[in-house]
C-alpha cells in the first residue's frame, strides 16, 4: 500500500463516484478504478460497493476512510514541516552578543525585525566576550554572534560590518571638566583609566590605546573592569575616567557624565559574524536581514 493508493481511495470514497473521482485527480477512470482493486485486493475486502450511478463505502471501506484521512493528513503536516524549516521559517537561532552590543539600538531593532518575520523561531542569547564567542561559533555551540573586531584570528569566520558607533568620555559627576562640552583626549592625558582586560576585547582595548597614544599620550591604566558595562559604576565609585561606546550612555548611573570626544576619537565597531560553512537556514536569514538593514542604514 502506497500513499497514492491512498489518496485515490479517498477520492472515490468522498466523490462516490468513480468517474467523478477520476475528474478531480486529474487521471482516466479505468486506471483508477484499477488502483482501487489493487488496493482491495491487497487488503483481501471489499472496500466498495459498486452501484449503477456510483459506489458505496463498506463498513470496511468506512474504516479505512477515517484511517486514509489521518494518514494524509499527517503526511501533509510532515510535508509542510519540513519545507518549513528547510526555509528557516521554524527552527532555533543561538545568538551571542559581546562587550555590550545590545546597548546599541541597531541590535535589539534587528532582533526585533526577525522575530516579526520569523516568528515560530526560537532565538536563544547568550553574552560573553568576543574571542570566547568566535571559539563558540567554530565549535558550533553558537550560529550567530555580535562581536566587535578586528578579530585576533578570523579563519573560517564571515563578518558583516553593522556599525561604527563613536565613544565618549565618561567622568565622575564632581570632576573638574565634568560641566564642560567636548573634550580632547588629551585633557585626560593625568588621569587613571579603567578599562576592561584586553583578552575580553581586543580590538576595542587596543583602539582606545591608540587614540589616546595619537592624542599624545599613553594612559595610565587603573582598576580593571570585568566588562565593558562595568566601567560606568567603578567611574561613578571614583576610580578614575574612561572612554566608552556611546550606546552605554543608556546606563544612566549617579554620579557620572558622559562628554563628546573633540577631535580624532576612538569608534567602537560592531560586526555580525557567522561560521563560513554555517548551513542552517535561520542562520543564513538572520545573516541576509542584517544585511539589509546595514546595507539601507534602518
Amino acid at each position: 500500500m502506497d500513499l497514492r493508493h491512498l489518496r485515490y481511495f479517498v477520492a472515490v470514497a468522498e466523490e462516490r463516484h468513480f468517474t467523478r473521482a477520476a475528474d478531480r485527480l486529474g487521471i482516466k477512470q479505468p486506471p483508477l478504478s484499477l488502483q482501487i482493486r489493487q488496493l482491495e485486493r491487497e487488503l483481501g475486502i471489499p472496500l466498495f460497493r459498486r452501484l449503477t450511478r456510483g459506489a458505496e463505502l463498506t463498513e470496511a471501506g468506512a474504516l479505512l476512510l477515517d484511517e486514509a484521512r489521518g494518514i494524509l493528513e499527517q503526511v501533509e503536516r510532515m510535508k509542510a514541516n519540513v519545507q518549513s524549516r528547510a526555509r528557516g521559517e521554524t527552527g532555533r537561532v543561538r545568538v551571542g552578543f559581546a562587550g555590550a552590543t545590545y546597548f546599541q539600538p541597531l541590535i535589539p531593532g534587528l532582533i526585533q525585525a526577525y522575530r516579526k518575520l520569523y516568528p515560530e523561531v526560537l532565538l536563544t542569547p547568550e553574552q560573553s566576550n568576543t574571542p570566547n564567542l568566535i571559539e563558540a561559533l567554530r565549535n558550533g555551540s553558537l550560529d550567530i554572534a555580535f562581536v566587535r573586531p578586528p578579530l585576533s584570528d578570523g579563519e573560517g569566520i564571515t563578518l558583516l560590518p553593522l556599525i561604527e558607533e563613536p565613544m565618549r568620555i565618561v567622568l565622575p559627576a564632581d570632576h573638574r571638566q565634568a560641566g564642560s562640552g567636548a573634550q580632547s583626549l588629551v585633557t585626560l592625558a593625568q588621569e587613571i583609566f579603567i578599562l576592561f582586560p584586553r583578552t575580553i576585547g581586543p580590538g576595542l582595548y587596543d583602539n582606545i590605546i591608540a587614540s589616546c597614544q595619537r592624542a599624545g599620550f599613553s594612559p595610565t591604566l587603573g582598576q580593571e573592569a570585568p566588562q565593558i558595562s562595568s566601567i560606568v559604576h567603578l567611574v561613578a565609585a571614583g576610580f578614575g575616567v574612561s572612554v566608552v561606546p556611546q550606546s552605554l550612555e543608556q546606563i544612566r548611573a549617579d554620579g557620572i557624565v558622559y562628554l563628546p570626544i573633540e577631535g580624532e576619537a576612538p569608534r567602537a565597531p560592531i560586526s555580525l559574524a557567522i561560521r563560513k560553512d554555517n548551513r542552517s537556514a535561520t542562520a543564513r536569514n538572520f545573516l541576509m536581514l542584517a544585511r539589509q538593514q546595514a546595507g539601507d542604514g534602518s
